[in-house]
């Protein structure tokens, strides 16, 4: 039970590093503050260690991870698009930033609850993610 949580828990927490580097990659050029460019930089740059880190033990355990659900990544994508093709803004920006790491912190919360038997180091990874978001949508409050 431990091992089949653990690697549940894994998965969920790649698809969601996945998705904020994603979400990251996509607004990246519309930004005009250079201060919220370095915020999304900087949470870019740890979503890739935690990236590595869920990569690794995934491998350990013979899995291949989870890609983000298609659908979610593809309303995102268009949702994204359309609210900046109407308003190209760094308020726009942070609007959508806010909302997909709220998301993501309320999936990984669920995640963390479903999966209680995970070990130790997998929870430690899900936790480091959810902050990781929560700071970020703190940061960028004040682009709102």
């Amino acid at each position: 039970m431990v091992e089949q949580d653990t690697v549940k828990l894994l998965r969920e927490c790649d698809a969601g590093v996945n998705m904020g580097i994603s979400s990251i990659d996509q607004v990246r050029d519309h930004v005009k503050s250079q201060r919220l460019k370095d915020y999304l930089v900087e949470c870019r740059r740890e979503h890739d260690k935690l990236n590595s880190e869920v990569q690794s033990l995934l491998e350990k355990y013979g899995d291949d991870g989870k890609s983000p659900n298609p659908v979610a990544r593809g309303m995102s994508w268009f949702k994204t698009e359309m609210k900046l093709g109407m308003n190209d803004s760094d308020s726009t920006v942070a609007d959508l930033m806010t909302d997909g790491c709220n998301m993501g912190v309320k999936s990984l919360n669920r995640y963390l609850n479903e999966y209680k038997a995970a070990d130790e180091v997998s929870k430690d990874i899900t936790k480091r993610l959810i902050n990781l978001e929560e700071r970020l949508a703190v940061d960028i409050r004040g682009y709102l």
